[in-house]
């Protein structure tokens, strides 16, 4: 039978639904108050330009306000570390994101430690990070991209407790958060990377029953080395040329689609998958810190 597909997309629709119920029943409470998310953007950099606003179109479907902050490209660390201060400051602002990457010329870790911990929308702060790995603590936000993984395998029934679940990279933003998730949810969980040998790589990926691929590496994954009946769950999204599209380019995953597809019994398209859930988890986020702001969590 071929693989279930994943549909990030639906999946994700209904979550801003439930999202904006949930938004404008606060607002009649709440004296037309709404949950607010605000990016700091330096540059102009179309990449960031356009992740900004499908985020704040994202935010304004959901009924909540989006706000940017538009920094030049020399802007010094200075006044870009004061912007986030006035971010901390403002009632009407619930969650903070810096569009990465920032210009060489800044420090970024410095940059995002300004944001307060209650209005961490994209879960990046050592006090989160931290808190997410400590059994039996919840941090006060989870990073954007991991859960909208565990979301998905949630959303679709696929059970994680006990299960052999592989992650294919480390990094801060996916693969490591995501692995604590997991772990979270009882799944014996295995982190492979740039450092573990390709064969014992493929051993460890023919055993398991659920594989989070977060390498960037376009088509790395081949459809041989996933076990049968395996849930596939791809977050890589790589551009490569395409004079067939009209952009000049298309998305790829690290996995190899088709191959996988036909032995897996669920796997997650690219795109479609992970990347409608990252935004609607930041929505998620947001939402949080307007509780956290009004007592309510």
């Amino acid at each position: 039978m071929p693989a279930q597909i994943i549909d990030g997309k639906a999946i994700a629709e209904a979550i801003r639904n439930e999202l904006k119920a949930e938004v404008a029943a606060l607002k009649e409470t709440r004296s037309g108050k709404v949950p607010g998310l605000a990016a700091v953007i330096v540059g102009q950099r179309k990449d960031s330009q356009k992740y900004v606003q499908l985020k704040h179109k994202a935010a304004a479907e959901v009924g909540m306000a989006s706000f940017n902050v538009e920094l030049p490209e020399d802007v010094s660390q200075a006044v870009l570390e004061a912007s986030v201060e006035e971010l901390n400051q403002n009632p009407n602002c619930h969650g903070i994101i810096i569009q990465l990457p920032l210009p060489k010329h800044l420090d970024e870790n410095k940059a995002i430690e300004k944001i307060h911990p209650d209005k961490d929308a994209d879960a990046l702060l050592p006090v989160n990070v931290g808190l997410l790995h400590c059994k039996g603590r919840e941090p006060l936000f989870t990073p954007c991209t991991a859960k909208g993984v565990v979301v998905l395998l949630q959303r679709c029934g696929i059970a994680m407790k006990g299960k052999r679940a592989v992650v294919l990279g480390r990094s801060n933003i996916v693969g490591a958060p995501v692995a604590a998730l997991l772990m979270k949810e009882n799944a014996t969980v295995t982190v492979v990377h740039s450092g573990t040998a390709q064969a014992d790589m493929v051993d460890y990926l023919s055993k398991a029953d659920i594989v989070i691929a977060a390498m960037g590496q376009p088509g790395y994954v081949q459809g041989e080395w996933i076990k049968e009946g395996a849930a596939v769950v791809d977050v890589g999204t790589t551009p490569v040329n395409d004079p067939t599209k009209k952009a000049g380019y298309r998305l790829v995953g690290d996995v190899c689609f088709e191959e996988a597809a036909a032995r897996a019994a669920w796997i997650s398209p690219v795109p479609g998958g992970v990347g409608p859930m990252t935004i609607a988890m930041l929505l998620h986020n947001t939402l949080s810190g307007f509780k956290l702001s009004v007592g309510e969590l």
